[in-house]
């Protein structure tokens, strides 16, 4: 076979050739250090923390559980949809089990609480995710059928991931939520705090580039489209000069809101029950219940002041 001429040829040996040895002992020097210098105790075994591979499993089949015949394996037949769902919850829980555990630091009759806990919360999860399914149909147009919007919406996959991330975080398992949460940010380009507290019949319409803070509270029926940012004014400090942690700091958006592609909404303000906000809207004072607050009403109320 003729090489091309821009192809450069690689000599059998040069796998050989890198000098790993020292590369090894400079990388594992600097592990020491970083470990040293946050008083980390090394010990022998496995993992110390969650692995994220890991939880992508756990939520596969998870989805799978909860939604096993659109979200469950292609060959699954509507008379084994209970075994199914029963094998592949147990498998789910016992995975978990192992990542709670990892996350708390030890084996223990406290992990498997959590994971008992978590299990009996899912019913719950899957009627608020039926409600959000419902939302997404209603509120689109274009959406065909429930089923489209489960199987394409990203809005529909990110708050799956959050009622899920949601129940950890609220059961202390913060570590374990924030990945879950991630998870679904990396596939979606939504990002929601596993913190922020959302209420039934949520639907985000587009959702790339929609962020929600830690300590929001949205009501019932909101609805979002794409570049909503529902985020923090200012980040007070402590008097040694660190971030102050878990203060309510992002807005609370009340029942039946809508809120237009690109708004930006900072601090903990409230945005009243049934208010639009338009398009591109800087909002960072609380409105009324039934506000209408467009790019043109901010303007004017600047040059009023």
């Amino acid at each position: 076979m003729n090489r091309r001429d821009d192809e450069v040829p690689v000599a059998p040996e040069a796998a050989q050739s890198w000098d790993i040895g020292p590369i090894v002992r400079e990388l594992r020097a600097q592990r020491e250090r970083w470990r040293t210098a946050r008083q980390r105790r090394l010990t022998a075994g496995g993992r110390e923390f969650p692995a994220r591979a890991a939880i992508e499993r756990i939520l596969a089949d998870l989805c799978g559980a909860l939604f096993p015949m659109r979200l469950g394996p292609d060959d699954l037949q509507r008379e084994s949809e209970d075994y199914y769902v029963g094998h592949t919850l147990d498998r789910a829980l016992r995975a978990l089990l192992g990542q709670v555990c990892l996350e708390l630091g030890v084996a223990s009759a406290e992990a498997v609480h959590h994971v008992r806990r978590f299990a009996e919360a899912l019913p719950g999860i899957r009627a608020l995710l039926d409600a959000d399914v419902e939302a997404a149909f209603a509120g689109d147009p274009a959406a065909r059928s429930v089923d489209e919007v489960l199987l394409c919406y990203p809005g529909v996959l990110a708050i799956i991931h959050h009622r899920l991330a949601h129940q950890l975080h609220g059961q202390g398992l913060a570590l374990l939520a924030r990945i879950v949460a991630e998870i679904a940010h990396a596939q979606t380009g939504i990002d929601i705090h596993p913190g922020a507290r959302i209420g039934r019949s949520f639907f985000i319409d587009h959702g790339t580039g929609v962020v929600i803070g830690e300590t929001a509270v949205i009501g019932d029926h909101v609805r979002l489209y794409q570049a909503v940012t529902l985020g923090a004014r200012s980040f007070q400090t402590a008097i040694d000069g660190s971030l102050e942690k878990g203060l309510a700091r992002h807005p609370v958006v009340e029942d039946d809101v809508v809120i237009y592609a690109g708004a930006t909404i900072l601090g903990r303000i409230t945005i009243g029950r049934g208010s639009v906000i338009g398009g591109n809207v800087w909002l960072t004072h609380s409105v009324p219940p039934g506000s209408h607050v467009t790019q043109a009403s901010t303007r004017q109320e600047q040059v009023n002041h």
